[in-house]
């Protein structure tokens, strides 16, 4: 069973699935309000990594992970363009999922939009008042965290020191109690986006929309709940928070993934103005290299991301292009199981996507160097790594190159793995007649003309 860093424990511990051989998944999604960044690619391949890779393992999973289509920052951009706030969300939305199939990110089982669930949270913070966790305030609705036993356990820190951070803030709520309550109602402004509540008309807050979806589509107690470390605190803390207060148990585990950092050495975010842009980057890229360089980074760590490490990685995928080209013949054959099991314990263990994959570069070398059966195991053991478990699809087909020639040129080095020079070398020799230019590398013969 996968284990995982749970950040309200601070330590590693195992799945415990609420119903076995089901996962239910949460992770907050895209505020479709511009195009994505490089921050976003990489959370968002963790996350479906995560989610094929217990799939591949035997699990339904279950994968919800919401749209966030009214926001403070969707509103601003249809303001200064003069468009609909819907607009500009219906625009970006289409980005957003454009870009991850690009990436090689599968659409979640659910996508809910925050406002099909806009009647379900002024519901919510009815029950929230009701209960004494909510008030009104001078300009919305607002949570009342202290009244919450146990608010900060995702901030790793005691209520005293959130405070004092809070307080040195300056407050934009004017109706707040204490400087770490929080927004659940927004009284509306003229010419934005609003909708009808007992406290006038407004919009919900951000940290409401994902608890009333999460817990509608994946009920109570769901398994995980999947974020970047900088949503922890105060963005799911919130969620946790008012799910306690009308007395739902919420999610079972609590994972967040890494941050991509500059060359500096610092976060990159738009309000640092250091993001890079997703769009440009696979388009100067091939997009199979961005994801190798998530999957050599471990999900939890800081991820720096630069030209020269995209130009690495693309070498590396050559190499896996030029395998799966030698090797086609062997998808059809069963796995190396033993191969598997590795991958396997190496994955299990949080997640290390980093030795998982210098793991499979090392079956490819051990797939060249055996013969028979055995080399067609372990390459379907390749196969199956990277692009069942992993999502990294390897492209066994050239342009311009027929499958008799691909065929010697994988002869060719089968009898150099066997020594017999001979036969390599009629082979290198036929290739050159035909007029193929005849190369040898780490990775075998590759042929060009």
């Amino acid at each position: 069973m996968l284990r995982l860093h749970d950040t309200a424990l601070g330590t590693i511990v195992p799945l415990e699935l609420r119903d076995p051989g089901r996962l239910s998944m949460y992770v907050c999604g895209p505020t479709v309000s511009g195009e994505p960044h490089v921050g976003h690619g990489r959370f968002n391949v963790v996350w479906d990594v995560v989610c094929r890779y217990l799939t591949w393992s035997g699990l339904d999973v279950r994968f919800v992970s919401n749209v966030t289509d009214v926001e403070d920052k969707i509103i601003a951009r249809a303001a200064a363009e003069g468009r609909s706030a819907e607009d500009v969300a219906a625009h970006y939305e289409k980005v957003w999922w454009d870009t991850m199939a690009r990436l090689g990110v599968e659409r979640p089982t659910e996508s809910p939009h925050a406002t099909a669930y806009i009647r379900d949270m002024v519901d919510l913070i009815s029950e929230l008042i009701e209960r004494g966790h909510a008030y009104v305030g001078g300009d919305g609705v607002y949570f009342a965290s202290e009244s919450v036993e146990g608010y900060g356990l995702l901030a790793l820190q005691p209520l005293e020191s959130l405070r004092a951070g809070a307080r040195v803030e300056v407050a934009e709520e004017a109706g707040k109690r204490s400087p770490i309550d929080f927004v659940l109602w927004k009284a509306a402004k003229p010419g934005e986006p609003s909708w009808e509540s007992p406290w006038g008309p407004g919009r919900p807050g951000w940290h409401t929309e994902c608890v009333v979806m999460s817990l509608d589509l994946l009920g109570d107690g769901f398994d995980l709940h999947g974020g970047g470390q900088d949503l922890a605190f105060p963005h799911h803390e919130n969620e946790r928070a008012q799910a306690l207060g009308v007395g739902r148990p919420f999610a079972r585990r609590w994972v967040h993934s890494g941050m991509v950092v500059a060359d500096s050495g610092e976060k990159m975010s738009k309000s640092l103005g250091n993001t890079l842009s997703l769009l440009e980057l696979l388009d100067a890229h091939d997009p199979r290299a961005f994801r190798l360089q998530v999957l050599q980074s471990h999900y939890r760590s800081p991820m720096t991301i630069g030209e020269s490490s995209l130009a690495a990685n693309e070498r590396s995928i050559d190499r896996l292009d030029i395998f799966a080209r030698e090797f086609a013949g062997a998808r059809a054959s069963d796995p190396d199981p033993a191969a598997l099991e590795r991958f396997r314990e190496r994955m299990d263990d949080d997640l290390d996507t980093p030795n998982a994959v210098a793991g499979a570069f090392d079956l490819l070398r051990q797939a060249r160097a055996a013969t028979g059966q055995r080399g067609q195991a372990l390459a379907a053991a390749v196969f199956v790594i990277f692009e069942d478990a992993l999502g990294l699809a390897l492209q066994d087909q050239v342009a311009g190159v027929p499958p008799e020639a691909l065929a010697m040129a994988h002869a060719r080095d089968e009898a150099r793995a066997a020594k017999d020079w001979a036969r390599a070398d009629a082979l290198r020799s036929e290739l050159q007649a035909e007029g193929w230019i005849v190369e040898d590398g780490p990775d075998g013969t590759t042929i060009r003309k």
